[in-house]
């Protein structure tokens, strides 16, 4: 059933994308799939964007059906990355190959709940509105959270995190991972930018949606940018990303991303929201933690302990970012993807490049 034109309110037709880049998430991206097709607010059609894995790329084309010329049963469609290795250029890849009016992101090792898109979809009824996040739980492998492991984090495991505020509310930027985005505020930004971000061949570094949203606000000074947390989904966190040592790598690789979104959009915009993270949220979690400690509570040193680490390693870093930003002027530039920029048709063959497997961090948002 093609889903109607509009819906509550004039909301628009969304496009959903999905980057994937391994075998080895092949049942998260069945269910990712599947939960969008479960949504009660029809997608007008789900794009996989594989990540320069021509194996992974015939098996899903195999299993969904995709002639390679973008038909496919149920509006599901498979192909290649255009640009270079990346989850920036897979999502400016999905972008130019969709024809909805929103483009919704999903992660590959994620599930939508059934109203997720119904909830993005309404708040497009107001046209000032260019982005709509939603909220992001962790499904924990070890079947609960580590007692050590801060909810003020979360984001280490590409969640929503203690800290950022309730209800439909504005704000700088969404989360990538579960995220919508209309598609002029794309066009007028030229997309999302390589040279930050996961690559598979770096630390697990992020904040390319971050980048984005802020260059966006600066070519469209009345956008809305809101987070509506009724817009669900959930992660998953395997074993891996449950121990400190990824945690520390991760929040270090955050500094290292912040220090390239300053470099190129300067640091007051660049770091705004985090100065009240880090003054105002995070020291109210090593209080609580400190708290739990004295009343006997499990994990509570454990949580304080951590989130002093985590502030340390990324200011860490953070630092040298910075230098290396300064010594090489290295910045980075939206809508490089060689053949495939907003509006232009994507190339579908499969890269010929053998895959490479990608560190640690993948595409997660």
């Amino acid at each position: 059933m093609k889903p109607p034109p509009a819906g509550p309110g004039g909301a628009p037709d969304v496009s959903v994308v999905i980057c994937v880049y391994t075998e080895d998430r092949w049942d998260d991206i069945l269910a990712a799939v599947s939960s969008v097709r479960d949504q009660s607010w029809p997608a007008l059609e789900t794009l996989i964007v594989v990540d320069h894995n021509p194996a992974l790329l015939r098996r899903l084309a195999k299993t969904f059906g995709d002639d390679g010329a973008g038909g496919a049963p149920d509006r599901v469609r498979v192909l290649a990355n255009a640009g270079p290795r990346g989850l920036s250029a897979g999502r400016n890849t999905g972008t130019a190959a969709s024809t909805g009016e929103v483009i919704a992101f999903l992660d590959d090792d994620a599930v939508a709940e059934r109203d997720w898109l119904r909830y993005f979809a309404e708040a497009y009824a107001d046209p000032r509105v260019m982005a709509v996040g939603g909220r992001t739980l962790p499904v924990w492998e070890s079947r609960r959270r580590p007692v050590w492991f801060p909810a003020e984090f979360d984001w280490v495991v590409g969640c929503t995190y203690r800290g950022l505020p309730p209800g439909r509310t504005e704000v700088r930027n969404v989360l990538g991972g579960n995220a919508s985005f209309r598609r002029s505020a794309l066009t007028a930004v030229g997309g999302f930018a390589n040279g930050i971000g996961r690559d598979g061949n770096r630390l697990p570094l992020g904040c390319e949606e971050t980048e984005l949203c802020i260059r966006l606000t600066r070519a469209v000074p009345d956008a809305v940018l809101l987070i509506d947390d009724r817009s669900v989904i959930h992660h998953r966190v395997p074993a891996a990303r449950e121990r400190f040592a990824y945690f520390r790598t991760r929040a270090y690789a955050e500094g290292l991303s912040k220090a390239l979104v300053a470099r190129s959009v300067g640091a007051r915009a660049g770091l705004a929201t985090e100065r009240r993270y880090t003054t105002r949220v995070l020291p109210a979690g090593i209080a609580r933690g400190v708290r739990d400690a004295l009343l006997g509570r499990p994990g509570g040193a454990g949580r304080a302990g951590a989130i002093v680490a985590g502030v340390a390693a990324a200011a860490g870093g953070y630092a040298v970012g910075s230098v290396r930003a300064r010594r090489g002027g290295e910045r980075f530039a939206p809508a490089t993807v060689p053949g495939a920029g907003i509006g232009a048709e994507p190339v579908r063959e499969p890269a010929t490049e053998p895959a490479k497997e990608p560190a640690k961090g993948g595409t997660e948002a």
